[in-house]
């Protein structure tokens, strides 16, 4: 049985990583998170280059949550260089943002995030993101969070 894929948390708040992880816990999710601090780290990661020299690069993470605002290189310039790579740009990516400007989330759509869920992080929305990646295998099965009189 191959093991579980690990989640790649880039994230460089530590209150921010432990809610991340508090609510993946909480929501049964028991995959592996490795976390980056930086933009440069997750990439590192991602290409199996600095302290992650000799990982097997062929295993990609179930998907990567990058916070928008990070040190050294921040999560939009993360994005961007995932999408340019061939063997990357099929990887699940939801941004997590504090920005409530309807450009910003704009933004991180026209650089091909698949996902972004804003802080304070709201769990159920978190988890309702794997869903609709078709992850979820991450989770729990997730009903629809639409109220069902929406429903067709």
């Amino acid at each position: 049985m191959r093991p579980e894929k690990v989640i790649l948390l880039v994230e460089d708040n530590p209150n921010d990583e432990l809610l991340t992880v508090r609510t993946l816990r909480r929501n049964h999710v028991t995959n592996a998170v490795v976390v980056a601090r930086d933009g440069v780290d997750g990439l590192d990661y991602l290409f199996g280059t600095g302290v992650y020299a000799g990982r097997d690069v062929r295993e990609l993470p179930a998907v990567a949550l990058l916070d928008v605002n990070l040190p050294k290189l921040d999560g939009l310039e993360m994005l961007e260089i995932i999408r340019e790579h061939p063997y990357l740009c099929s990887l699940p990516v939801i941004m997590f943002t504090s920005s409530k400007a309807e450009s910003d989330l704009i933004a991180l759509f026209d650089h091909q995030a698949n996902r972004c869920v804003r802080k304070p992080l709201e769990g159920l929305r978190l988890m309702e993101s794997f869903r609709q990646l078709g992850l979820d295998w991450i989770g729990p099965h997730l009903p629809s969070l639409v109220p069902s009189e929406e429903r067709v």
